[in-house]
């Protein structure tokens, strides 16, 4: 069996609609919630897929959050080994922090269902699936971050131009949150109510709103793209420094 090794910041932002497609492909998950487990337990080459995913910090809050620094630390010496590796919102920022990029506060939040514009080298990925019918996707961070030097750019949004990008042969990191259910998201609008509440022109309502409406269509199309995805890692020779 395959396993797959999940970093979760926060009880609720879990993987969603990754999960099942992980385990139609044979993959056995593992969760390490950051803050109760060790991350620095986590043995770079060890999971046959790495999946960091979201939460409401900084990744340069590590002073306030320690476990930052060890997921930064395992996943440049992952990312150096070129390991299949996926990033969602957090995830992401960290793994453009891992691969020396700067991240940062964006100039505002970005919360809500929007469509998201793919450049030619995501109409060329797994992404593509999102041109069905202009899918809209979630999303919801507040921070952004400079592109890695050597990556690809694959999705941006009004807002923010560095929403998606590939690296090496097996490294995706999304900013925005293709993994979400529809019931779950119900979880999210208890969780970040703070947030909400001190966000101009976003209301639960409306949140509920609009997830009724493209909830099911992101999944059907999210399944189609983690197909995709992990159809396209291939194995990769292990260094001997992480052996």
């Amino acid at each position: 069996m395959k396993n797959a090794t999940v970093i979760r910041h926060i009880p609720f932002e879990d993987l969603g609609t990754i999960e099942p497609v992980l385990n139609q492909q044979g993959y056995v998950v593992k969760y390490f919630d950051a803050g109760l487990d060790n991350i620095a337990q986590i043995e770079p080459d060890k999971p046959d897929i790495l999946v960091v995913l979201g939460g409401p910090i900084g990744v340069y809050e590590e002073q306030d959050y320690p476990f930052l620094t060890d997921e930064i630390r395992l996943l440049e010496k992952r990312l150096q080994a070129d390991l299949p590796t996926l990033g969602i919102c957090l995830g992401a920022q960290i793994i453009a922090r891992a691969l020396g990029a700067k991240v940062y506060p964006g100039g505002q939040k970005e919360i809500g269902w929007s469509q998201i514009k793919l450049s030619e080298a995501g109409k060329n990925s797994a992404l593509v699936h999102l041109l069905t019918d202009d899918t809209p996707v979630l999303h919801w961070h507040g921070d952004t971050f400079d592109l890695p030097i050597g990556s690809t750019l694959l999705a941006s949004s009004n807002l923010y131009p560095n929403q998606g990008f590939s690296w090496g042969k097996s490294c995706l990191a999304l900013q925005f949150h293709p993994e979400v259910t529809a019931l779950n998201l119900e979880r999210w609008f208890i969780g970040h109510a703070c947030e909400i509440n001190a966000t101009p022109n976003i209301n639960v309502a409306k949140l509920r709103k609009d997830t009724a409406l493209y909830a099911d269509k992101l999944a059907s199309q999210a399944n189609k793209i983690w197909l995709d995805y992990l159809e396209s890692i291939q194995p990769s020779q292990i260094p001997a420094s992480l052996i």
